[in-house]
């Protein structure tokens, strides 16, 4: 079993020299959520509550949440597999100039489908198996866009930017967030001197991300939307420049809900929403899996998950009632919408409802599921609950959460 929230708050607690009452006050928390978390008698928080603790800790959300299976956060060193990650990412001072990864250069249409086939192992949350094909994915980019005429050495820079967007997003899965910047960093630097004037925005998105993930939700909230307006200003009229408008609006939505201000996100969502009708009108981009993901799905999904984590159950299975998913909806953004539907189930005391749903994703991602922290915390809560639905013990058994 992995480290229990609770556990983790009361350990950083300690090294922060604080007591329940420091860290409540210097939070903003109140003192009885703090005890309750750390007494296990909470198994989860609202993200603006576990940001609000991370900042009066003084520390990432990333150390609050606990980093991913296989991933070390405590001074080990990294696996073998997360070094050559690095070591693709930033490569060795003085090193020899980029060279073919295998025998024959990659044309540039299959070193784009193999940066779409990383992208779609990232999506279906698959990081061991990425980590292992990144590198070489990074060093094809790498390779091509140091060679051709001026053209070629353009669309090599744009597949290379993508690439190091791919290990970015990685590294953020991982809780890497300074190698998921210095990622983030080069994609940019090669973003400008691409082909694709969509790069850098979608990249500022991945940025924005990280800073969410690093506490700094008003600079992912003030990039998101800065970027957002240059590319509504220059791209607004095609399906491309719309997906990256869109992908940003809801990022900037995101920053503004864990800062506590509800209102002003659902306004921004509300606003993405309305616009995606937009999209059934102007022709599908070339190649769906390299631009941002924004479709109607993708924006109710997300206002789903912005409801269950404000204390808005109601709200947030009337926006999931009869919600038909498009075709391009990533995986991960299903698993998300099932585990969100049986939080705002269990929040509302209806544990049979919240079963149903955590059984569906069992089905659909069973890996995904043990692994994920809040899951773990779904079924511990019911399974201390008054009553115990059919299906709860599988699960609690499946998550090692049953006595």
């Amino acid at each position: 079993m992995a480290e229990h929230l609770g556990d983790r708050l009361a350990r950083l607690r300690r090294l922060a020299d604080l007591t329940q009452e420091g860290l409540a006050e210097r939070s903003g928390v109140s003192v009885d959520v703090v005890r309750k978390l750390e007494q296990r008698r909470k198994h989860s928080a609202r993200l603006p509550t576990l940001h609000a603790l991370s900042r009066g800790l003084g520390v990432e959300l990333t150390a609050l949440l606990g980093d991913p299976p296989g991933v070390p956060s405590n001074g080990d060193a990294d696996p073998p597999q997360l070094v050559a990650v690095r070591r693709a990412i930033s490569p060795p001072l003085f090193a020899p100039p980029p060279e073919p990864n295998g025998a024959e250069r990659l044309s540039l249409a299959l070193l784009r489908r193999e940066i779409a086939d990383g992208w779609t192992l990232y999506h279906d949350a698959e990081f061991g198996r990425l980590m292992e094909v990144l590198p070489g994915i990074i060093a094809d980019a790498r390779f091509t866009a140091a060679v051709g005429n001026t053209d070629e050495r353009a669309a090599g820079q744009a597949a290379l930017g993508k690439a190091l967007q791919l290990g970015g997003h990685l590294a953020i899965r991982l809780g890497k967030t300074d190698l998921a910047l210095s990622a983030l960093e080069r994609a940019m630097n090669a973003a400008s001197d691409s082909s694709d004037p969509l790069l850098a925005p979608m990249i500022s998105n991945s940025v924005a991300w990280n800073y969410q993930r690093q506490n700094r939700l008003d600079d992912a909230e003030h990039l998101a939307v800065y970027a957002a307006d240059g590319v509504e200003k220059q791209h607004g009229q095609t399906a491309e420049g719309l997906r990256v408008w869109g992908g940003l609006i809801m990022s900037a939505a995101t920053s503004a809900a864990r800062s506590g201000d509800y209102d002003t996100a659902n306004d921004m969502m509300t606003t993405a929403e309305n616009a995606t009708r937009r999209l059934a009108t102007l022709p599908a981009p070339a190649d769906s899996k390299m631009v941002s993901v924004f479709s109607r799905s993708s924006v109710r999904i997300e206002r789903v998950r912005l409801a269950v984590q404000h204390a808005r159950p109601e709200e947030a299975l009337s926006l999931a009632k009869g919600m038909r998913l498009s075709a391009d909806t990533p995986p991960s953004w299903r698993t998300w919408l099932l585990l969100d539907v049986a939080r705002a189930h269990a929040d509302l005391g209806n544990a049979e409802g919240a079963v149903k749903a955590l059984e569906r994703l069992r089905q659909i991602a069973p890996a995904w599921m043990r692994h994920h922290t809040l899951a773990v915390a779904i079924v511990s809560d019911l399974w201390a609950g008054p009553s115990r639905p059919p299906g709860l013990r599988k699960l609690a058994e499946f998550l090692g959460v049953a006595n």
